[in-house]
């Protein structure tokens, strides 16, 4: 990588990728923290540091950048030699996606603010140089041309029960810290995966109420309906396709927490639907997703932030054609990977990206149908999991090493964390 600050973070551009695997470590014990009580009943003597902007942009490039262009699949034996046409951005990301469907935006918070970075269709950085690199200040500079601000100060969300575990109450967004919440949109996923399955021979199956999805046989000349995938199949193996995205957004920052010197961890210990926005207290608004409820939903059903991230359902388009719709010109539109005016990585971009077949009215009509059925049957889309989706976190925190160096043998931390405020705040 190329910089123009090499004294900056010198440390952290030569930290080798075995130290930030080997090391890493949940370290949660933060300047200005305090445990009240137990075996590491400790009060910190130092102030809380926040972080500085160059620290949280760097994190925030290590959880959510965009590294250019996704290089898309490249073949499918069932429908050769049209180029697979599954993915929804054209953008690569520091995070895999299942089939490059990138449905997830990345959040975060700190002292001043909530924030949304805006890079889930890019825009990307110019190029990487011949040797394969990327300029990371330009790579950290287009990150910082992206975040947009929701809301002025910390996220609302109290560091108490019933909202935060037990074990997370000490320390979980307190002031300093920074908190990265990647969030995903299971309706859009769920959506891609019917349009992927029905390119690959399916149709969905209702395994709940025992029966094909009415009007699949006028499909009859485009797919065999009798080869199936049950509703709750689909919509499970969604979700754990979205949580490998969001999971893998968060342990890029974790092993960057390594390499840059800081404290932190990644966790799951906080109400997602709390932290979307559906507390249902007006005290404790998170995010502030909107969400409805039912009595025949287990948890309300958060379903998007208008004008930030809204899912691809009702009522952000008034049926599922119209989302079928949106999600085509995502994929097709301007901007979209299979549109020839994109650019990309190859020699011949505008002929990759041409290659691909587009969702025809036909095809659309299909998706929609299932789609709709869904939405009519269970009352919203997803039938069975939320439309909105967020597990796992990452905080970030300049951690007390003298909490370390009394409770701990050598080793609790890295050389990394002992350099740390000399090299990046001297």
């Amino acid at each position: 990588m190329k910089t123009s600050h090499t004294s900056r973070y010198r440390d952290m551009l030569a930290f080798p990728l075995i130290e930030a695997l080997l090391g890493r470590r949940s370290r949660r014990f933060f300047m200005g923290a305090e445990i009240p009580d137990g075996v590491f009943a400790y009060k910190s003597k130092y102030e809380p540091m926040p972080l500085s902007e160059f620290e949280k942009l760097v994190i925030l490039s290590a959880c959510g950048g965009n590294t250019l262009w996704n290089n898309l699949i490249y073949r499918a034996e069932r429908y050769a030699p049209y180029l697979s046409n599954y993915a929804a951005s054209a953008a690569g990301r520091v995070f895999p996606s299942a089939a490059g469907f990138h449905t997830s935006k990345t959040f975060f918070t700190d002292d001043d603010g909530v924030y949304v970075l805006e890079m889930r269709d890019g825009p990307v950085i110019e190029h990487r140089e011949d040797d394969g690199s990327i300029d990371i200040d330009k790579f950290i500079a287009n990150v910082k041309s992206n975040i947009r601000k929701i809301t002025d100060g910390r996220l609302r969300i109290l560091s108490e029960l019933p909202y935060t575990e037990a074990h997370n109450t000490w320390v979980y967004n307190k002031p300093s810290t920074m908190v990265v919440i990647p969030v995903g949109d299971l309706s859009q996923h769920v959506l891609l995966n019917l349009c992927y399955m029905l390119q690959n021979g399916l149709v969905l199956y209702d395994d709940i109420n025992k029966r094909a999805v009415p009007g699949i046989e006028a499909f009859r000349g485009l797919v065999d309906v009798s080869v199936t995938w049950p509703i709750t199949f689909v919509e499970q193996w969604s979700m754990s396709e979205l949580t490998v995205e969001l999971a893998t957004s968060c342990y890029a920052g974790v092993l960057m927490l390594q390499a840059m010197g800081l404290g932190g961890w990644m966790f799951n210990g906080v109400d997602p639907f709390a932290v979307l926005g559906a507390s249902g207290d007006p005290n404790v608004p998170g995010l502030g997703f909107r969400y409805d409820v039912d009595a025949r939903w287990p948890y309300p059903n958060p379903t998007g932030l208008e004008g930030v991230m809204e899912g691809f359902c009702p009522p952000h388009y008034k049926d599922m054609r119209a989302a079928v719709d949106a999600l085509c010109e995502r994929k097709f539109g301007p901007g979209g990977p299979f549109n020839r005016e994109t650019p990309g990585p190859w020699k011949d971009s505008p002929r990759v990206r041409s290659a691909a077949q587009t969702h025809d009215e036909r095809f659309r009509e299909c998706v929609a149908l299932q789609a709709q059925y869904i939405y009519e049957t269970f009352g919203k889309f997803p039938g069975t999991i939320p439309s909105m989706f967020l597990i796992m976190h990452l905080q970030a925190h300049h951690i007390d090493l003298e909490f370390y160096d009394k409770f701990y043998e050598p080793g609790a931390y890295l050389e990394s964390h002992k350099k740390h405020m000399k090299n990046w705040h001297t």
